[in-house]
């Protein structure tokens, strides 16, 4: 079983806020970028309220970063030989919650390592739907390891099974959704490129 989340929801308010700061935007600017209100925002920056996955999805997406970026910084920093040649168990791994889906996803790969690797959980009936600026400036594959994924991208409906996967192209609104009545389990590994 994975690390008690309720310290990765601090390290993720650190931040995010810590990301608002660099860019030197205001609450307002934030909530402008992102479409997140400024008291959601102001909620989690004070660890007041775990943010829920559509959230983080909103606020990386105006931060340019991934999700899956804001999270592994969120773990904190290592330096560049950090975890190389290391042994990460899975006990030890830090796993964040999202507390409306109950979709789980943990980080397999360090901030430095050149593709950023996370597993997912998404229960039974749960869907998660991404802005298409989430998916700037990254090439991404998703790939199904247990159960089945109804995976929306943009107007386009895929039903991907165990084994199946998918290389992303050009941003679009997406949605990863889970019809049936068992969990479903997937990776997503990806890439930051240069342009959107």
């Amino acid at each position: 079983m994975s690390n008690i989340v309720d310290p990765l929801v601090g390290q993720i308010a650190s931040r995010i806020r810590t990301e608002r700061e660099r860019r030197r935007w205001t609450l307002a600017q934030l909530a402008d970028a992102s479409g997140v209100s400024q008291a959601m925002i102001s909620r989690i920056e004070r660890g007041e309220s775990s943010p829920t996955a559509v959230v983080l999805g909103k606020l990386s997406a105006a931060f340019q970063l991934s999700v899956s970026s804001l999270l592994a910084l969120a773990e904190g920093a290592r330096d560049e030989t950090d975890g190389l040649g290391e042994v990460r168990r899975q006990a030890e791994a830090a796993e964040w919650r999202d507390p409306a889906t109950g979709y789980r996803r943990r980080q397999i790969t360090s901030p430095h390592f050149p593709a950023e690797i996370a597993e997912i959980r998404l229960p039974a009936g749960a869907r998660v739907p991404y802005p298409a600026a989430a998916f700037a400036f990254v090439r991404q594959v998703v790939w199904v390891l247990d159960g089945r994924l109804t995976f929306h991208d943009g107007d386009t409906v895929h039903e991907l099974d165990a084994g199946d996967t998918i290389e992303l192209g050009e941003p679009s609104d997406r949605v990863f959704a889970n019809t049936t009545d068992t969990a479903c389990r997937y990776a997503v590994v990806l890439t930051r490129g240069t342009q959107p």
